[in-house]
């Protein structure tokens, strides 16, 4: 492996948990046409390894993600080029890709490890930094999801917990189970609701907040940002 030559940015902890990340953290889903056209897996290894380079060393990724979990299978590929011991890798599961655009929901116990299992196998490591419920499924209980995702904990599977869109009061019974280091949860100048509830427990708690679209899914970016869109992006097919 080439040596990498990486700038210093500042950390922060996540949480109170222990999980310490670059402030600046890479969202993996656009490299397989969340907002633009699929790269080839040669382009997004590239991608990766100069954000790297540049001081972020926290990359997050999903089953969902691409065709045929691409993005994990990419992100899997980048993670051989670079010094994994610096990298906090975050990966989630929880939604599962139906026909078409539809999706379902699914958080069983069965469904948690099984998941886990194949991430480990297409990112090709040992353990996934930090793993998030990608959307909390209601058909089944909080505890159930939870008490399989402590228990990969326990197994060295994972080493963290996290959560996306949790309500205040899932969240705070997922954390009765096991601590959550962190939340995902869309947060940007125009989309605040979470201040009013959301803010106030993680920091009772001790949970660590992730923004996701902080410029507004690209409003923020710029006018032309959402007419410009190609048609492969899946934003076309949810917009339209």
């Amino acid at each position: 492996m080439e040596k990498e030559t990486q700038v210093q940015v500042p950390r922060v902890k996540l949480g109170t948990q222990g999980l310490e990340v670059s402030k600046l953290g890479f969202g993996c889903g656009a490299l397989s046409g969340m907002y633009n056209a699929p790269l080839s897996h040669e382009e997004g290894c590239f991608v990766l390894k100069e954000a790297f380079s540049k001081g972020i060393t926290f990359f997050d990724t999903s089953d969902l993600y691409g065709e045929l979990y691409d993005n994990e299978i990419m992100v899997g590929k980048a993670l051989k080029q670079l010094p994994r011991d610096k990298v906090q890798l975050a990966t989630k599961f929880g939604i599962r890709r139906l026909e078409g655009f539809n999706f379902e929901v699914k958080g069983t116990r069965e469904y948690v490890r099984k998941c886990c299992e194949a991430s480990l196998n297409r990112l090709g490591v040992d353990y996934i930094d930090l793993y998030y419920q990608h959307r909390v499924d209601t058909s089944v209980t909080i505890e159930e999801t939870m008490g399989e995702l402590k228990k990969l904990v326990e197994e060295g599977k994972i080493k963290y917990i996290g959560l996306s869109e949790p309500s205040v009061d899932t969240l705070r019974r997922a954390h009765a189970v096991h601590p959550i280091s962190a939340l995902e949860m869309e947060y940007s100048l125009w989309s605040r609701e979470i201040e009013d509830d959301i803010i106030p427990v993680c920091r009772e708690l001790g949970i660590g907040i992730v923004a996701y679209s902080p410029l507004g899914r690209g409003f923020f970016g710029g006018k032309a940002s959402v007419e410009s869109l190609p048609s492969e992006s899946i934003l076309v097919h949810q917009i339209h």
